[in-house]
């Protein structure tokens, strides 16, 4: 929804950037302070479709890149931006800014907490973003950004007909390397090391899961002809880690 509407905002060397960070003087309260509210700005012109905080506050060589990795400039941006339609709202606030300062560069680390409205539904998103900005003529101005969606544990869904004890387990992807499936008062979990905690299986579908991990891949349970849980798939970073069940 907003982030959708701007094709992206994202800097160039994120890795390399966040990296220096570390080594950076911390910014000014005041410089930080602003750098939040140019933020601020950019975001609320979203659901209107104001070009001009986009014309202003970015600079003509921007690099945008969204949470799903795709690039766009300063000029593909505010040709992107459009008033939301009837029956979609949004809004998006500022959260646990930090800033450091590169001589006439500056980092923003911020959290970007969106609130949306969808056709009646409600929706909460929360983005981390790192955003570089240059001193250009006396003014701050964007010169890149990057987005990353922060996994956020997802509505529970109710399966009717799940039967736990189907996937209790071990499930194995190499020599050395399983995984075992485990039933506790009627809560599936997974332990993928030994001696490491488990980890919830949230249902999403019969034989689909969500790990309740910081990652939330998908866990998929697959079954031969006879109906017997034969193998488990972690569908992670849209590849497929595949274990096969041992007797």
């Amino acid at each position: 929804m907003l982030k959708h509407a701007r094709a992206a905002l994202c800097v160039v060397f994120a890795a390399a950037s966040a990296w220096s960070a570390a080594h950076a003087d911390e910014a000014p309260v005041a410089l930080r302070d602003e750098l939040v509210k140019t933020t601020q700005a950019l975001m609320d012109a979203l659901p209107t479709g104001d070009k001009a905080p986009w014309e202003r506050w970015v600079t003509d060589d921007a690099v945008i890149i969204d949470e799903f990795g795709r690039v766009a400039g300063k000029a593909e941006t505010i040709a992107s931006l459009h008033r939301f339609p009837a029956g979609v709202a949004g809004s998006m606030e500022m959260r646990d800014p930090h800033a450091w300062l590169h001589g006439e560069t500056a980092l923003l680390s911020v959290e970007e907490y969106e609130r949306e409205s969808y056709y009646g539904q409600s929706f909460v998103v929360r983005y981390r973003s790192l955003l570089t900005f240059v001193k250009q003529s006396g003014q701050w101005k964007l010169a890149g950004a990057q987005d990353v969606t922060i996994p956020t544990p997802p509505p529970k869904l109710d399966v009717p007909g799940l039967v736990p004890a189907d996937y209790v387990g071990t499930y194995r992807y190499a020599p050395g390397r399983a995984w075992t499936v485990s039933v506790d008062h009627g809560v599936l979990g997974i332990v993928t090391r030994q001696g490491g905690p488990a980890n919830v299986l949230q249902p999403v579908a019969r034989d689909v899961f969500m790990g309740s991990d910081d990652e939330r891949n998908l866990m998929i349970f697959q079954r031969d002809g006879q109906g017997r849980v034969t193998a488990l798939v972690e569908r992670r970073k849209f590849n497929d880690l595949r274990l096969g069940r041992e007797n």
